[in-house]
């Protein structure tokens, strides 16, 4: 990306963009002597267009704990449940995620990815070479279309006994009802068992919404899905919360919070919906028994 296309072109032009907003925040903690996790692939996947996204939106660089600690519980979580012996995970939305080259993983495991052709094809091009843990596929669909998106769930649970979704950084996106379609695909096949998620309060969305929205709407991917229920949400789309663990108080923990909110990382959290508060978690789901 040369000057005149960053003088030119919208700071983000697609929500492809947003893939590589992410990676750049995995190459700075990556860089750190301390990593929580390591990915040797960030900076390249991220390109100059997600350090220029970092450095010129607002608070771009201030947040860099939220996306974090977001990428340390869904390493958790993705650990947690092979160790409980999940045999497929599906990645939807995958951008530029490169679990299977940075995580330890059995070679027997089943990797997905599923998303737009053009994200996953400059993925493949800057992966090309590198090798695997795991047994990766990926595949290059519109997870909009429906019937395509039913078809392939379908087909896939076939070939595993437990599945585990994973979509980091995904329903956020989404407006309440597509993210309730998509609740009840995901749990139609048997063996889609578990499914791991980020979700945000109202109070959050609204306030995100006002400070980034323009950049986000403009590139026809604006937040929309902030929930009043929080993870109950979910409950009558089949899927019922099993775990769910603040990003704020887990970067307090992990030491991750500027200094000033440090203190307040100590102060018991509320349960249940949080309203106006600025909450977000990584929860973990289960299918409910019919």
């Amino acid at each position: 990306m040369n000057q005149s296309q960053v003088s030119t072109e919208p700071l983000i032009r697609n929500i492809s963009d947003t893939a590589c907003w992410a990676a750049i925040y995995r190459a700075r903690e990556t860089d750190r002597p301390d990593a929580l996790f390591r990915d040797p692939f960030a900076r390249r996947l991220a390109g100059a267009r997600g350090e220029h996204i970092a450095n010129t939106i607002p608070d771009g660089n201030k947040n860099l704990w939220t996306w974090v600690t977001r990428t340390y519980l869904f390493d958790q979580f993705v650990a947690e449940q092979v160790k409980e012996g999940v045999d497929m995970v599906i990645n939807l939305a995958a951008g530029l995620d490169a679990r299977p080259y940075r995580m330890a993983l059995p070679s027997s495991l089943q990797w997905i990815e599923v998303d737009l052709p053009e994200i996953l094809t400059y993925k493949e091009e800057i992966l090309s070479g590198q090798k695997t843990a795991c047994a990766l596929e990926r595949v290059q669909l519109d997870l909009a279309n429906i019937s395509a998106r039913r078809e392939l769930f379908e087909k896939l649970s076939k070939r595993a006994k437990r599945v585990l979704i994973v979509s980091e950084g995904f329903v956020t996106y989404l407006a309440p009802d597509e993210v309730g379609a998509l609740a009840k695909d995901l749990a139609a096949p048997p063996s889609f068992q578990r499914w791991v998620l980020d979700m945000m309060s109202p109070g959050l969305l609204k306030m995100l919404q006002k400070k980034i929205g323009s950049h986000l709407s403009q590139a026809g991917a604006p937040f929309q899905f902030g929930p009043p229920e929080g993870p109950d949400f979910l409950i009558p789309f089949g899927w019922k919360p099993l775990d769910v663990r603040s990003l704020f108080k887990t970067a307090g923990r992990l030491q991750r919070l500027p200094f000033f909110l440090r203190l307040m990382s100590f102060l018991p959290e509320s349960k249940g919906p949080q309203g106006s508060r600025f909450w977000s978690g990584i929860c973990l789901f289960g299918k409910k028994k019919k």
